[in-house]
């Protein structure tokens, strides 16, 4: 009778209530979701899988509980509202226990206290987080022949983006001229039809296509003839990662009549998965992310690649491991799956990472061995150096300088900021024409509404024999990436450069008392700046990669876990692009663009994890992410420690030492990876053990995201078997454990430990012999030696006596006793 009496004050209130604006929530409620449901419900046989375990999706066991849990989301649901004062987007079976609905914050608030439900989230949005690199990490020499050479690299590994969608018609992801693609039985993903064409999306190498949008839609979003209601890419950065990570080998990056090189993805042969759940002007919905992600595990998928990050913290979870997207991957990892997310853009500054939780791979950017550089020579013999990935000008001649301020047809024009050089008709083609035109970046360029591709075709329109643009202030953190153009061009990046070129121009040219120029006198060429100069100081960390120490919590309390994990490139990377792509505005209507962000060094450690995967099939994801941490660099190319881009107090940029909280463990290292000697392993009861033991979590948080009861054995969040020690508060000694496992044959290692000053580190065993297939413990003593209100950095090395090399990062900081 109580039960019947709180529903009919459930109706009551519900309907006293005036409905407020609907968003989108997303709820868990009680029982198991498909990866943890260990039985119990009368008719319904366990589905639950050991940790790192593949489940079959399509058996009748798993699809008859996955009946039973969405419609007992419908039940509570039509129990709670009126028909036709709800929508739910989803029910989530898979990986939590849940559901999307778009209701009003009262409703919300009706959900949150209704018997069953274990927690209420708002919606909060995510964001894209905006070749080369085979060669640079050594891929086609080191690691691609162990496979089988370039095409056999990643064969049958699924890797699935979670992305703005695919541009199928790529040469990247063409199947016309590679032997051909076999059906892969494990996976389970369906290929939806273009509305338009009317043909499916997939071609063998991509092999599942799919498009989330519900959550768009119902925020009113989503606009059909822009962002497409199909896994077509209207972005151009979901066709960028994914040619990043399994792009074909080979494919010429031409534009404008010139090759860049030959572009290739980490692993050529893999598969490709689409989940489009980004689009171009919003970025994309949690609540589509999250059931792109549930889709993609039940699907079958062996690795995802998450070029993405929340804009904004959630609304109501305090914790940054425990919320509906980070669940989600927990889940996803337990069932075998690896995660690679992108480390977000917000660097240089501290503690700006998107990249929280210890199950998934956070990936640093870093700036690979390539520069572009391009030359103005003036007329008075200075040479200005600047970026334009531009064909010369006649090398034995130079032209006159002209100004647009000094073309424009009449004055009426001004209100279209000529000096952009964006507009043809506003600038007279008599006095430009044979001539170079000089153009002005202004903040128009930085916000997009302004780009040098536009600049190009205007000084083509005009028969311009090319262009300059004249950086004359620079706001911190401006960023400037050489662009191909058609024609001799040149951006000039150094303001004082900038005002070198214009005092030159002012005194050659000559004016009347109006201000009228009388002539043109100034000359200059444009140098070559389509070959690109390789350094040995490479890789770096880029400027905007967003950097450690991790949080654990949004009040920005330190966790104790290392973030980033890992390095890879992520700067000025040549990859497909969709012909429909506005994300670039220099990229639009081309088939390649050269772009930058933690987003592209993302999908690199994918491709790498797929070559793991596809020699050794039965590693768990901790062992993939082990493997590429441990036997990762922390020296460039020419032997010196790692160098990472910050800001000097001019706010001009320089380098400076780079720490851990700059590149995790190191620069990725493909070929090591694939033989790292040991891993350190773990599992769910692990993470789950790493949340529990984490000061400052609610228990009860943890078992509503998790369905476990909380298990305190480890001890301490630091003890969690990674291959990273962080402690955030190190308060007098404390002692750390670690298991290794051997994954090649018997070899005897020798355990060595280094610490800056301020803490004493001592490691033991000192040394240990270990079996093919065999673990063993060591333990890691750390003790204050002296507070400095600083981290302080060291490592551990074991060297083994085959010649396996494990480097582990050891990150503390020191505090008083009290």
């Amino acid at each position: 009778m109580r039960f019947a009496g709180f529903w009919c004050q459930f109706i009551i209130l519900f309907a006293l209530l005036v409905a407020g604006k609907a968003e989108i929530y997303i709820a868990t409620v009680e029982g198991e979701p498909i990866i943890s449901y260990t039985g119990g419900i009368e008719g319904f046989e366990a589905t639950a899988v050991e940790s790192d375990e593949k489940m079959d999706t399509t058996s009748e066991l798993v699809t008859s509980y996955a009946r039973h849990l969405e419609n007992k989301h419908d039940m509570l649901l039509g129990m709670l509202f009126e028909r036709g004062s709800y929508k739910k987007l989803y029910s989530y079976r898979h990986l939590i226990n849940g559901f999307a609905v778009h209701i009003s914050p009262e409703q919300a608030e009706i959900l949150r206290r209704a018997p069953g439900v274990k927690s209420v989230e708002r919606d909060w949005k995510v964001r894209r987080l905006t070749t080369h690199t085979p060669q640079f990490l050594g891929l086609p020499t080191g690691v691609w022949p162990t496979g089988g050479g370039f095409d056999r690299a990643g064969e049958d590994i699924v890797i699935g983006f979670v992305d703005s969608g695919i541009y199928p018609h790529h040469p990247s992801f063409a199947t016309h001229s590679t032997d051909p693609y076999e059906p892969v039985p494990k996976y389970r993903g369906k290929c939806e039809i273009d509305p338009d064409t009317k043909r499916d999306f997939c071609n063998g190498k991509i092999i599942g296509a799919q498009h989330f949008a519900q959550a768009a839609i119902a925020a009113g979003a989503f606009n059909p003839s822009i962002d497409f209601a199909s896994p077509l890419d209207g972005d151009g950065h979901g066709s960028h990662t994914a040619a990043i990570a399994a792009g074909n080998n080979g494919i010429p990056v031409r534009m404008y009549g010139h090759e860049f090189g030959k572009a290739s993805g980490m692993a050529p042969r893999a598969r490709i998965a689409v989940y489009k759940a980004l689009y171009r002007l919003f970025g994309g919905f949690i609540a589509d992310v999250v059931a792109a992600i549930d889709q993609a595990v039940h699907d079958g998928v062996d690795i995802l690649s998450l070029s993405v990050g929340p804009n904004s913290p959630p609304a109501t979870t305090k914790t940054t491991f425990l919320n509906p997207f980070d669940a989600t991957l927990l889940g996803a990892v337990k069932a075998g799956v690896f995660v690679a997310q992108a480390a977000g853009n917000g660097g240089p500054f501290p503690k700006t990472l998107v990249s929280y939780s210890p199950w998934i791979a956070s990936v640093a950017a870093a700036i690979d061995d390539r520069r572009y550089k391009n030359h103005l020579v003036l007329g008075n013999g200075k040479i200005l150096a600047g970026i334009g990935l531009s064909p010369s000008t006649h090398p034995n001649q130079t032209y006159t300088l002209v100004a647009a301020n000094d073309v424009l047809l009449d004055s009426s024009v001004m209100k279209y900021s000529p000096t952009d050089c964006q507009r043809p008709e506003v600038l007279n083609k008599k006095l430009v024409e044979g001539n170079i035109l000089l153009c002005g970046y202004s903040f128009n360029f930085v916000v997009g509404s302004a780009s040098i591709k536009k600049v190009a075709e205007t000084a083509k329109a005009l028969g311009a024999v090319g262009f300059v643009l004249c950086v004359e202030n620079v706001s911190p953190g401006t960023k400037f990436d050489p662009v191909p153009v058609s024609m001799p061009g040149i951006l000039i990046t150094d303001v004082s450069k900038s005002k070198d070129l214009i005092d030159y121009y002012n005194i050659s040219t000559p004016r009347d008392w109006t201000g009228r120029v009388k002539s043109f006198t100034g000359i200059g060429r444009i140098e070559d700046g389509m070959a690109p100069i390789l350094h040995k100081s490479a890789p770096q960390v880029a400027l905007f990669s967003a950097r450690g120490p991790n949080i654990k919590d949004f009040s920005f309390h330190d966790a104790d876990l290392l973030k980033p994990d890992i390095l890879a490139p992520g700067s000025l990377i040549w990859a497909a692009w969709s012909l429909n792509g506005t994300d670039e505005p220099n990229y639009v209507g081309e088939g390649f663009a050269m772009i930058s962000g933690t987003s592209m060094a993302a999908p690199h450690i994918a491709g790498i994890s797929a070559l793991l995967k596809q020699k050794h099939p039965r590693w768990s994801p901790a062992a993939i992410k082990s493997a590429l941490m441990t036997t990762s660099t922390t020296l460039d190319r020419g032997g010196s420690p790692l160098l990472a881009q910050q800001y000097s107090e001019t706010e001009a940029m320089k380098l400076v030492p780079a720490t851990p909280f700059d590149y995790g463990s190191g620069h990725v290292n493909p070929r090591a990876a694939l033989d790292p000697g040991l891993i350190f392993d773990a599992g769910y009861e692990d993470y789950l053990g790493f949340l529990c033991t984490t000061p400052g979590i609610d228990v009860h948080e943890i078992k509503n995201y998790t369905n476990s009861p909380c298990n305190n054995s480890m001890g301490h969040p630091s003890n969690l078997n990674s291959p990273s020690i962080t402690i955030a508060h190190l308060v007098g000694t404390q002692i750390v454990t670690r298991t290794v496992t051997n994954v090649a044959e018997e070899e005897t290692y020798v355990l060595t430990a280094r610490m800056a000053p301020a803490v004493a580190i001592e490691v033991n065993p000192p040394a240990m012999t270990i079996k093919e297939g065999a673990s063993r413990k060591f333990s890691v003593t750390l003790t204050v030696r002296s507070v400095t209100g600083t981290y302080s950095f060291g490592e551990i090395l074991m060297k083994g006596s085959r010649g396996h090399k494990v480097r582990v990062p050891v990150i503390a900081m020191g505090y008083p006793r009290r």
